[in-house]
């Protein structure tokens, strides 16, 4: 079928809930997708980062192919080899920590709210971020700390109120005998990419621990190597009790985890909180290939060191006209323009490499974590120039 098909195809039986654009993926091998047509495309936004080893990757797809000739699901009343297996692959690198199962960020997060609440009853207020983004669910939208998410779906859940990213005493100012937790990402990914600073983190983790709040770290999207170490966590040295995660955290299937030190987890008993499809067999042999392709491969090692250059490309780029500001956390990159710029993205799919644009002006790169240098290079090209002529028509 062709793309006129396609598109008609889903005109008719697809709720239009999402903003496409004119293109049909049809297959995918690493950093490159080729759409119907057989044209090729460079992809530095690999499934809103759940490609994180690349497209396909085939010790994962392996892993698939071998794992739904034996088992696809089974209920969580029984034990699984598979379900056991991804979660002490996590916790080695994550010591110290117990793992749930379930199916997507936004499902992570409300995860993190409930036990949050139930590990510090009666209290139950949340202080989130502004500009933060936590989910679509109601109570993932309800922590998220930008009111267009939560337009149309009032009243949300009470309890959360929303201090500045790296402004201590905005939290102080919030603190309350009702508040259980703290909730934030440590780079806000759709907000932006706005890192939070160790000094930050550091006073919130002492904060928590004088009030008896929960400290929850949101790493749907820095976890797992996207900032150059397992967790994000890591790289600040901040260990907080609850974390969430998702995205590249099995390859490309439909998996996410909330994480929690035991001290908080066990008060998760059997009734308390479940997730049927959570740590289905088929997500978690593909979670454990997925962490053993990322360390026999080194992509941490190769975050660090491509990182390392890109800021020397970016640092170009930030000085070319229409750029307000670039910024980068690992392989999180965001470019803030001074015009929209869905015409630059349109402008880089024209020219065969695919990049996001979030709040309307901030182009944002998230790249398979074992992409090569010479991929790299060419989107940067190829980005660069798109901003340019864009650049001379916003003049």
């Amino acid at each position: 079928m062709n793309f006129t098909g396609i598109e008609k195809r889903f005109a008719d039986n697809v709720i239009a809930n999402y903003s496409r654009h004119p293109l049909c993926v049809a297959r995918g091998a690493g950093s490159r997708v080729w759409d119907t047509e057989g044209r090729s495309y460079l992809d530095l936004f690999p499934g809103w980062g759940v490609a994180g080893l690349g497209h396909c990757h085939p010790a994962v797809v392996g892993a698939i192919r071998e794992q739904a000739e034996k088992l696809l699901h089974v209920a969580n009343h029984y034990y699984t080899e598979e379900q056991g297996a991804f979660a002490e692959a996590i916790v080695s690198r994550a010591p110290g920590f117990k793992v749930y199962f379930c199916n997507s960020g936004a499902e992570a997060n409300e995860g993190a709210i409930k036990l949050a609440r139930l590990s510090r009853q009666p209290k139950y207020g949340i202080i989130a971020m502004e500009h933060s983004f936590h989910g679509r669910t109601m109570g993932a939208i309800s922590a998220t700390g930008q009111p267009e998410y939560r337009r149309g779906f009032t009243p949300t859940v009470p309890g959360f109120a929303f201090a500045t990213m790296n402004d201590l005493a905005s939290v102080k100012a919030l603190v309350d005998d009702e508040t259980c937790a703290v909730m934030l990402e440590p780079v806000q990914g759709e907000g932006g990419v706005i890192p939070a600073a160790r000094a930050f983190l550091e006073g919130l983790r002492r904060l928590c621990d004088e009030r008896g709040m929960a400290l929850i770290f949101d790493e749907v999207q820095t976890a797992p190597c996207r900032l150059g170490e397992w967790f994000g966590y890591q790289r600040y040295g901040v260990t907080p009790d609850i974390i969430t995660a998702a995205k590249a955290i099995a390859g490309g299937m439909p998996m996410a985890a909330m994480l929690a030190r035991p001290e908080t987890a066990d008060f998760l008993k059997p009734g308390t909180h479940a997730s049927t499809f959570g740590g289905h067999s088929l997500g978690c042999a593909a979670g454990a290939a997925a962490f053993r392709a990322m360390a026999e491969e080194d992509v941490i090692g190769n975050v660090r060191a491509l990182g390392a250059w890109l800021d020397e490309k970016l640092a170009a780029i930030a000085g070319r006209p229409g750029i307000k500001e670039v910024r980068r956390a690992g392989f999180m990159v965001g470019i803030e323009l001074e015009f929209p710029g869905a015409g630059v993205v349109a402008d880089c799919r024209d020219n065969g490499v695919l990049v996001n644009c979030t709040h309307g002006t901030v182009l944002r790169m998230l790249p398979a974590l074992n992409i090569a240098r010479a991929d790299l290079e060419e989107g940067l090209g190829v980005l660069e120039a798109a901003i340019g002529r864009a650049a001379n028509q916003a003049q």
